[in-house]
């Protein structure tokens, strides 16, 4: 439904994950008895997660740790990985930082160049801890460096920007853009992953260059800018529920199943259930696993675009390390506000709505429910606990 914002100018209402809440069905089933397993390609998954293409999140070594636990980790091959020997070094100067310099430290860190032998490097040291290996570049630089990254045994590509569209118009004679549906088609048969992205025809275009699966997200996240800076974005509920759509439609038109990988918005179990409940397949975390013991990134996490040379779009936020990987993703919690066990957290909501599989969850009936987060909660907010805490744990790691 269109309202109006003034006179020839009409808008749809969209919602977050706030604004909306799952309604139990009338089967309820044993958590043992749900499949929360999902394919990406040829490959198969345990677990619906993806960790963010961000150096304080994805190193080599949490590659491996997530790898082994059931989800796929996301390497940047134009981060710090890839542009230093020492990376380490790096890590802890951006830790250093005040909030008044960061930014710009941050884009002098950054002028180093990436250097094709660290990217073949990095991709070895994923592979030869026995996981699936994969890695993002963007539009711009993908055609410089993914001969590199294959050669090195890249399994899995990710073409990310903050927005990727299939039809990039460029007046610069000397850059052409980048043909998305030619370039995958020259990949396969390694599976291609593509976003950000916010709408239905978009979503439906970049489905139609053959990738495997659709990043649906344009300035959730808790390190991102892009709404403020360029005013631009869709909340997260309905992005992802019309991407959904448009992977529907991609389908009857060629039989192809494209996954939908929600990406960003998501502080919390209940979040990763909503984005399954509105149409994804998958979700990819950033800040909810930059604050694990072992993230690179020593209690902090920043963008992919928050060292942009001339307009920075993201910002480096402080996260209080206070759990392994391990118990952020797979447990025990030991916190009671949702951000610890997420999967467990996501398989619990599908078995108590009686939902066996993701497809299944996929068409779980939803409510609008602007009061859900505050209905009958006043003691927790007054005492600062469980759902009152402001997400204490969260912005002790506040997710994308």
């Amino acid at each position: 439904m269109e309202v109006e914002i003034g006179r020839g100018k009409k808008a749809r209402r969209a919602y977050g994950f706030d604004d909306i809440a799952i309604v139990p069905s009338r089967r309820t089933r044993d958590p043992d008895g749900v499949d929360i397993t999902w394919t990406l390609g040829p490959y198969r998954f345990e677990l619906p997660l993806l960790a963010a293409a961000l150096d304080g999140v994805v190193s080599p070594a949490t590659a491996g740790i997530i790898g082994k636990l059931g989800g796929l980790a996301v390497l940047n091959l134009e981060g710090i990985f890839c542009r230093y020997e020492d990376a380490d070094a790096q890590l802890e100067r951006i830790a250093s930082f005040s909030k008044d310099i960061a930014t710009r430290e941050l884009q002098d860190i950054y002028r180093e160049p990436v250097k094709p032998e660290l990217i073949a490097q990095r991709i070895r040291e994923i592979k030869q801890q026995g996981v699936v290996a994969a890695a993002s570049l963007t539009p711009q630089k993908v055609r410089e460096h993914y001969e590199v990254a294959l050669e090195a045994g890249l399994d899995i590509l990710v073409i990310q920007g903050t927005v990727v569209s299939a039809e990039h118009v460029s007046s610069d004679e000397t850059r052409q853009p980048l043909n998305l549906k030619e370039f995958i088609r020259e990949l396969a048969p390694t599976p291609v992953v593509v976003g950000g992205c916010a709408s239905y025809h978009t979503g439906l275009h970049l489905m139609r260059t053959g990738a495997a699966g659709v990043l649906v997200g344009v300035g959730p996240g808790a390190i991102c800018t892009t709404r403020g800076v360029l005013g631009i974005g869709v909340p997260q509920a309905t992005a992802i529920a019309d991407v959904a759509a448009a992977r529907s439609q991609h389908m009857l038109e060629t039989g192809d199943y494209v996954k939908v990988i929600a990406d960003g918005g998501m502080r919390n179990g209940g979040d990763i259930a909503k984005a399954i409940a509105c149409g994804a397949d998958a979700v990819m975390l950033g800040s909810a696993l930059a604050r694990s013991y072992e993230a690179p990134g020593r209690g902090f996490n920043w963008g992919m675009a928050t060292f942009h040379p001339t307009l920075p779009r993201g910002t480096r936020v402080a996260t209080t390390p206070n759990g392994t990987l391990e118990e952020i993703i797979k447990g025990p919690a030991r916190e009671n506000d949702g951000t610890f066990n997420l999967m467990g957290g996501l398989r619990t909501s599908m078995a108590t709505t009686g939902y066996r599989d993701i497809a299944e969850f996929n068409r779980a009936e939803l409510m609008v429910a602007p009061a859900l987060q505050t209905e009958g909660k006043q003691l927790q907010r007054e005492q600062g606990v469980g759902m009152g805490a402001g997400g204490r744990a969260a912005a002790v790691g506040a997710a994308d």
